[in-house]
C-alpha cells in the first residue's frame, strides 16, 4: 500500500539532497598570474569539508587542497565563509598550458557521492580575454565605488553578484544598489555602484561573452560621529575644539611625534621647542662676553703699545789724554708727543753722577788733595 505523504516524501528528500553550488564558467588568465575563484554554496552544506579538484571529468579529477588540510601548499590555498556561505580557492603560479584546464568547486558529503561544479580558465601569454587591476576592492557605506573590466574583444558586457541578479544595461540595481555601466573607453567598461551599504559586500564578476573574471568587494561602516575633545591649559584661556563631521576615514589620532604631556595640552614637541629656544638665547649671551673680553684684551695691547719711551736721553763719553779725566756728552732726543713741545728751557736741565773710569789702578777712597773736573754740556733743542 502506497502512502500519500510518498510524493511528498520524495521531493523533500530530493530537495534536502541535491544542493546547488555557484561559480564562475570560465576565466581568462595571464601564464604565472595567480585568481582567485568565489564558490556559493547553500545552507546544508555548511558544515561540510570543501576542495578544489582539478581534471576535466568529475569522476578522475584530483583533490588539490581541503578546507580540513592542516598543511598549507604555495600553490593552492582554500577559505571557508559560513556566514556567506561561500568557500575561495586561490590557485598561484599558472602554468602554460596549450589546453583549457579545468577545476572543480566540491562539497565532500558523507554516505553518499560529493557534490561539485565546474570551472575553467583559459591560460594564455598574451593579454587576457577579460581582465581587471585588482581583484580585491575596499570601499565605504553611502560611498560609491567603479570596477574597471579590460576586455580584448568586445561582446556582450554584464555586472553580476555572486548568487544574485545581473545587469545588462547602461543602469540598474542589484540589492538596492544602483550600478551604471560605461563604455566609452575602448576596451574597458566601467561598473559604478552608488549608494553602497555594508550588505553590498561579496562577490562580483564582470561578464564579456563566455568569459567572467570576479570581483571581491568590501564595504566597511563609516566612523560613528564623535566628540573630539582638544583642550589647552594656560595661565589665561582655555580653548576646546569640538568635531561632529562623519568623515571616511577612522578616528582621528594625534601624530606620532606630539605626545600630550598628563597635566595639560602642551605637548611634548612643545617643551622641545621651549628648551631650544632657551638654549639659542644662551648661547648668544655667551657670544655677546666672548667677544667684549676679546674686545678689552685688544684695546689693552693698543694702550700699551702707544704709551712713549721711559726715556729720549743718549749718553756719549770720552776720555781725554789725561786717564784721570773723563767728559761726557748728553743728548736729548725730541719726543712725539704733543705735550713735550711745550716744556720750557730750564726744565731741560740734567744731573749726571760722573764715575772715574779705572785706567790702572782705582781707589776705592780718592787721596787727599785729589782734584776731579767735569765738564757737562747741553745741546739746544
Amino acid at each position: 500500500m502506497t502512502s500519500p505523504f510518498s510524493p511528498y516524501l520524495i521531493l523533500t528528500a530530493l530537495l534536502g539532497f541535491h544542493c546547488e553550488i555557484i561559480t564562475v564558467s570560465k576565466v581568462s588568465v595571464k601564464a604565472r598570474g595567480s585568481i582567485s575563484i568565489p564558490c556559493l554554496y547553500e545552507p546544508p552544506y555548511r558544515n561540510h569539508v570543501k576542495y578544489l579538484c582539478r581534471g576535466h571529468s568529475w569522476l578522475l579529477c584530483s583533490n588539490e587542497v581541503k578546507t580540513n588540510q592542516t598543511e598549507a601548499t604555495w600553490k593552492y590555498s582554500i577559505s571557508d565563509d559560513t556566514s556567506q556561505r561561500i568557500f575561495t580557492v586561490t590557485i598561484n603560479d599558472l602554468e602554460d598550458y596549450t589546453d583549457d584546464t579545468c577545476y572543480w568547486c566540491a562539497v565532500q558529503l558523507k554516505r553518499k557521492k560529493d557534490d561539485g561544479k565546474r570551472f575553467q580558465l583559459s591560460i594564455t601569454k598574451d593579454m587576457p580575454s577579460l581582465y581587471v587591476d585588482h581583484q580585491k576592492i575596499t570601499a565605504f557605506e553611502r560611498g560609491s565605488v567603479t570596477v574597471m573590466c579590460r576586455y580584448k574583444y568586445l561582446k556582450v558586457t554584464e555586472w553580476c553578484r555572486l548568487g544574485s541578479t545581473c545587469v545588462t544595461e547602461q543602469t540598474g540595481s542589484i540589492g538596492g544598489t544602483t550600478v551604471t555601466i560605461n563604455e566609452t573607453v575602448p576596451n574597458v567598461y566601467n561598473v559604478t555602484m552608488s549608494g553602497l551599504t555594508t550588505a553590498c559586500s561579496g562577490w562580483y564578476w564582470c561578464t564579456n561573452g563566455d568569459f567572467q573574471i570576479p570581483v571581491h568587494i568590501m564595504v566597511h561602516k563609516l566612523a560613528s560621529t564623535t566628540t573630539e575633545k582638544i583642550t589647552v591649559n594656560t595661565k589665561t584661556a582655555r580653548t576646546r575644539r569640538t568635531s561632529t563631521q562623519p568623515s571616511f576615514k577612522p578616528k582621528t589620532t594625534l601624530p606620532k611625534n606630539s605626545i600630550k604631556s598628563p597635566e595639560g595640552g602642551e605637548s611634548l614637541q612643545d617643551e622641545l621647542e621651549s628648551s631650544t629656544t632657551v638654549m639659542i638665547v644662551v648661547a648668544l649671551v655667551l657670544l655677546l662676553l666672548l667677544v667684549a673680553a676679546a674686545f678689552f684684551v685688544w684695546w689693552r695691547i693698543r694702550h700699551k703699545t702707544t704709551q712713549p719711551g721711559a726715556s729720549d736721553t743718549t749718553m756719549g763719553s770720552d776720555t781725554a789724554s789725561d786717564p784721570d779725566l773723563l767728559y761726557s756728552t748728553i743728548c736729548h732726543n725730541k719726543r712725539k708727543a704733543a705735550h713735550m713741545k711745550n716744556r720750557r728751557p730750564e726744565d731741560s736741565m740734567t744731573y749726571s753722577t760722573i764715575v772715574l773710569k779705572d785706567c790702572v789702578q782705582q781707589e776705592i777712597q780718592p787721596t787727599d788733595g785729589s782734584v776731579i773736573y767735569s765738564t757737562v754740556k747741553t745741546r739746544k733743542k
